[in-house]
């Protein structure tokens, strides 16, 4: 069972462990059941299509490797800004995706961080 983070800034590694287990259920608790993922540029999903959209990175079965720039905190809302890169062999050959991701995390009454918006993109297009 992954727990979601007590400390912001763990966040994006925690998602990093989840992400490369394979386990979609790992990765999705470490996200608001309300969560908005950012599929491309003004395209975002929620709930049912944020966990599809999830699940296809996974089923892409090459890891991630996350690293953190900035956490910048007020109250109970995070701003994480950092590097990822989804780098090897998929089903259908060599795989190279990368980029600075903008996320929002907010502090749930369990004191843990979950993902509120996830925007992979960032600021890149």
């Amino acid at each position: 069972m992954t727990l979601a983070p007590t400390d912001p800034a763990r966040l994006p590694y925690v998602f990093a462990d989840a992400f490369n287990s394979g386990d979609l259920g790992a990765v999705d608790q470490l996200f608001e059941p309300d969560a908005l993922f950012v599929t491309e540029p003004g395209r975002t999903v929620t709930g049912d299509d944020r966990r599809k959209a999830n699940a296809e990175f996974l089923a892409l079965g090459v890891p991630i490797r996350l690293t953190l720039r900035h956490t910048y905190v007020t109250g109970d809302l995070a701003l994480l800004i950092g590097d990822y890169l989804i780098e090897g062999e998929g089903p259908d050959g060599p795989i190279r995706l990368e980029g600075s991701a903008t996320d929002v995390a907010r502090r749930g009454p369990d004191g843990r961080w979950r993902y509120a918006i996830d925007n992979p993109s960032g600021i890149d297009r």
